[in-house]
């Protein structure tokens, strides 16, 4: 069995914390005028635009500029413009356009459809010579560097640490500037954190779901993804809200759960969830719930706006050693490549 620490997926997830520090040093002055705009002139909606581990990002975003800024938040489908040639009238709206590569040619179609009609758009790319980098009234980079693993790691921590940058300009709140400040420090201690127990749980699965809620359902959705493409376990994400609506009906003995929760008012419902599923016999991982039911993983105590980035950086160390051992290579999943050309 190779070495997990020698992948590719290992490397450039380790580099998450660096990327973070430098993202805050040289976004600052661009986030900060972005900010004065945003505060100047209120988008009266918030669309975001994106796919894959972007598209979970989008919905870690939505959350927040919902609860911490009260501005209505939707998701955009790319096909809209890219297939059906539709462009709703986008006045008085602000386009979040999220993508590493900046290439897929639906979301740059989209993203030009909505400028049209009149959004604001602001794009988070990594490659800043990309043309949805290009095309954005506002572009954010994302400072990963290269990323050479088909999985995403670094730069879906990247797209996540930039929008509570923008949060936090956007709302001047200082204990959120605080928070995001230091978000770095604590992404290597969470690094270090050993979720290794989950390891002979997750061998043998062929079937699993996730589950969190609020920001949280964003991570989740991103940990299901990575159960798919560096594990080849059929995995799932749903919110602790939405699970016991049918998909309860196939945990049981041979059906893993993982649930994360941060420390904020969804907490007690993931308690309760977690209670429910080792009453019918799953195998149940938590993080973030202390010495609940289950096999506790351990998670840092630290803001809730930040808890469930720290738990994904814990993540990505444990799956990486987890497709390892289930005989993949994370760093090149079949089929998959790192810009997916969707049109």
């Amino acid at each position: 069995m190779p070495d997990p620490q020698t992948t590719l997926m290992f490397a450039e997830a380790h580099e998450a914390a660096a990327v973070l520090r430098r993202q805050y040093l040289s976004n600052a002055e661009r986030i900060a005028a972005l900010a004065a705009r945003l505060r100047r002139q209120p988008p009266q909606v918030v669309v975001t635009l994106a796919r894959g581990s972007s598209d979970n990002a989008a919905t870690f975003a939505r959350y927040l500029i919902e609860t911490r800024l009260g501005i209505l938040t939707s998701s955009a489908s790319p096909s809209i413009a890219s297939v059906y040639e539709a462009a709703p009238d986008m006045t008085g709206t602000m386009l979040l356009a999220i993508s590493q590569s900046g290439r897929s040619p639906d979301l740059i179609a989209a993203a030009t459809a909505a400028r049209e009609r009149g959004a604001f758009v602001v794009s988070l790319v990594n490659d800043e010579h990309s043309p949805l980098f290009a095309l954005a009234d506002v572009a954010i980079p994302l400072d990963a560097g290269a990323e050479k693993s088909v999985a995403a790691t670094k730069s879906f921590i990247a797209t996540l640490g930039a929008i509570l940058h923008i949060l936090a300009e956007w709302s001047e709140d200082a204990a959120t500037r605080a928070t995001v400040l230091a978000l770095p420090d604590l992404l290597d201690r969470a690094w270090a954190a050993d979720w290794s127990p989950a390891l002979p749980i997750l061998n043998q699965a062929d079937h699993l779901y996730v589950a969190g809620r609020g920001h949280g359902l964003g991570v989740a959705q991103e940990m299901a993804l990575k159960f798919k493409e560096t594990c080849g376990i059929h995995a799932e994400a749903f919110s602790a809200a939405e699970i016991r609506h049918g998909p309860m009906a196939l945990v049981g003995p041979q059906f893993p759960v993982l649930l994360i929760a941060q420390n904020d008012g969804t907490q007690d419902s993931v308690r309760t969830l977690a209670g429910a599923f080792t009453q019918r016999g799953a195998p149940v991982l938590v993080a973030g719930l202390g010495e609940g039911p289950g096999t506790a993983l351990p998670t840092l105590d630290a803001d809730p706006l930040i808890q469930p980035i720290l738990m994904t950086q814990s993540f990505y160390k444990m799956v990486n050693s987890l497709s390892v051992q289930r005989g993949h290579d994370p760093d090149r999943p079949p089929t998959l490549a790192k810009v997916t050309e969707t049109v």
